[in-house]
């Protein structure tokens, strides 16, 4: 698994994964995971980064052999446009603007409003979209940018996903708990402000930076490509 990715340790740093946050928000469970302190700036041990990384990448991996989906979550601006491009380059689903509470506890109620916003689309597409008046064509659009911002990534999601990808385990709290309650596993970046224990497979790194996360996704998209291809080949097999 190791030379399958090739997860180099100098690459990393490089990428600025061994950056976490100031020492007085790092969190008791991250301690083992702290090669030292850069002023006033925990630095994350790489090496045990790698070991936990390869596992995350190895499960990923056989998620996708075993085609179960994968829910991509990242809400902060500089991840948005990450996640949701790599999550639609696999049709996988995505929240990548707010999670909004209940879209795992209350996924009933969730997927009424995924379809009020195919409804809304269907009728922009057709002949009668011209009936209504300016006003009304306006406060429609409206509500669909909204519901795409909300509830766009998750429009092909029929029932819960087997899995959901965190790319902050601290801003995302809610989506955490909520797969917890849910049984939905968790993979996640856990920089030194979050709780490791949160997630079922943890990447210990920096969660802000964009070389970071761009460094991490680029790993994952090679994971997802590699359980394609072992998917594939069971199935020429049958």
């Amino acid at each position: 698994m190791e030379e399958k990715y090739k997860i180099d340790i100098e690459e990393m740093a490089q990428n600025g994964l061994h950056l976490g946050h100031r020492a007085s928000k790092t969190h008791p469970k991250m301690l083992p995971f702290i090669f030292g302190m850069r002023n006033t700036i925990h630095v994350i041990d790489l090496e045990k980064t790698k070991q936990k990384f390869l596992a995350a990448l190895e499960f990923i991996e056989n998620c996708v052999k075993e085609k179960k989906k994968i829910l991509f979550v990242g809400t902060k601006p500089q991840i948005r446009e990450i996640i949701k491009s790599l999550a639609k380059e696999f049709s996988f689903p995505y929240v990548n603007y707010k999670w909004i509470g209940g879209i795992f506890t209350n996924f009933p109620e969730i997927k009424k409003r995924v379809e009020h916003l195919k409804e809304l689309e269907a009728k922009k597409n057709s002949q009668d979209w011209e009936k209504y008046t300016k006003k009304e064509r306006k406060e429609m659009e409206e509500k669909m940018r909204k519901l795409e911002e909300k509830f766009g990534g998750l429009r092909d999601l029929e029932n819960l996903p087997e899995v959901v990808f965190i790319s902050d385990l601290v801003k995302e709290g809610l989506a955490a708990k909520e797969a917890k309650r849910k049984g939905i596993k968790i993979v996640a970046i856990c920089d030194t402000d979050a709780n490791p224990e949160v997630a079922d497979y943890f990447i210990p790194a920096n969660d802000d930076a964009v070389s970071s996360l761009k460094y991490i996704l680029g790993k994952i998209r090679e994971a997802i490509l590699n359980g394609l291809k072992m998917k594939n080949e069971n199935e020429n097999l049958k």
